[in-house]
């Protein structure tokens, strides 16, 4: 019988230090290709992540752009004046309130008083929304539900509004609305997030449908229901006391 040589029996298998390198080099491989699928992973959450805060940038851009624009010209309060001025509109950098329809079913009963209010929240200041029917309306009424969080993580931002002077002459934008009587010609809101978001907010710049010298219906009258309102909105449209 032919018996092999000590060489020949090395050459048949592999030595231990052979072996260590291939594993040691396999290992590596592995490494590199768990590094590529957890980046490949990380680069896919992250872009799902971007959509996602993306559409909400989008759909409250959209939302809050709807209901500045369709605003009313209705009281929703009377002033504690000589005149008892109805409030058609009240607004600062941090909040507007107004009348206006709601989208949808959340329109039933009729026009509602709605705020748009950036508050301080948890991570940030947040951007909310709430609302009141206008019918028999109460401020605490606004606070019959927790109000709805549009935006979370701003770092800064505020409300505009664009005037008009005595003559009707474009007077620029003011953060203060001091013509509570009167509706804006526009409202601007321009927001910035903090910089672990990696969105941006387009700058929202939207008119009023009608017209902004509207003022408070009856003027001086002290009733303040909504079928008052919309009974002097149809007998007195100009907003000349009659």
């Amino acid at each position: 019988m032919k018996t092999l040589s000590s060489g020949s029996a090395r050459s048949a298998g592999f030595t231990l230090v052979e072996l260590l390198l291939a594993i040691t080099l396999m290992s590596f491989l592995l490494a590199l290709a768990y590094g590529g699928m957890r980046a490949a992973t990380r680069a896919t959450q992250s872009g799902q992540l971007l959509l996602e805060e993306s559409s909400s940038i989008r759909s409250a851009h959209q939302f809050v752009r709807r209901q500045i624009n369709q605003m009313q010209p209705l009281p929703f309060a009377v002033a504690e004046d000589a005149d008892l001025t109805r409030i058609v509109f009240s607004g600062n950098g941090r909040r507007i309130q107004f009348v206006g329809p709601m989208p949808g079913y959340l329109g039933s009963g009729g026009p509602q008083v709605q705020v748009l209010e950036i508050v301080s929240g948890n991570d940030g200041d947040e951007l909310q929304f709430s609302h009141a029917l206008l019918q028999e309306f109460e401020p605490e009424r606004l606070f019959d539900r927790e109000p709805i969080v549009l935006l979370d993580g701003i770092e800064s931002g505020g409300f505009e509004f664009l005037v008009r002077d005595e003559e009707g002459t474009l007077a620029g934008w003011t953060p203060a609305w001091e013509r509570s009587n009167q509706l804006p010609v526009a409202v601007s809101l321009g927001l910035a997030f903090r910089s672990e978001r990696p969105v941006i907010w387009p700058l929202l710049t939207t008119g009023v449908r009608v017209d902004e010298m509207a003022v408070a219906i009856g003027g001086g009258r002290s009733g303040n229901s909504y079928q008052d309102a919309i009974r002097d909105l149809i007998e007195n449209p100009d907003g000349d006391d009659r």
